[in-house]
């Protein structure tokens, strides 16, 4: 098993439409080395979701693929913000899993803290310039922060 950070802004997609929905595609990744992730993504892998943009910023649940990276519809639309002339259903480029619910943190795990724990050193979400959207994460560093948010 992989351990993953997917971000969203709560604005677009939270953890609690996630829990509404129970199951989504995690599409519009416009990112060769966030899509590379995608691809990587196995089913039955676990993914911190972190509320991007917002305030504050912070890991806010978890999700887990249920099924392993497939072409990215929204790349083949016209219509699509996310829609890109140069994929064809021959040759897609972005792909996307399916991810579900699992839970909700009693209590948000802050960027702040995050960068303040020395037990997450290393995390790449707290590193300078780090603005991947979807990145591997340790399975200790996983499990910490799983602990705190539910702490």
């Amino acid at each position: 098993m992989n351990y993953w950070l997917i971000k969203s802004e709560p604005s677009a997609y939270s953890i609690d439409d996630l829990k509404r929905d129970k199951r989504t595609t995690w599409e519009g990744v416009r990112n060769y080395q966030a899509r590379n992730h995608l691809k990587a993504m196995q089913a039955g892998d676990l993914a911190l979701f972190y509320h991007s943009s917002a305030e504050p910023t912070a890991a806010v649940g978890v999700a887990k693929v249920v099924t392993a990276a497939h072409p990215d519809k929204s790349q083949f639309d016209k219509k699509d913000s996310h829609y890109d002339p140069k994929a064809t259903l021959e040759k897609p480029i972005w792909f996307c899993p399916d991810v579900a619910f699992a839970e909700k943190f009693k209590t948000p795990v802050t960027l702040v803290e995050i960068k303040a724990d020395p037990a997450l050193r290393g995390i790449l979400v707290a590193q300078q310039g780090s603005r991947l959207s979807v990145q591997p994460v340790s399975k200790a560093h996983f499990e910490h922060i799983r602990a705190l948010g539910n702490s």
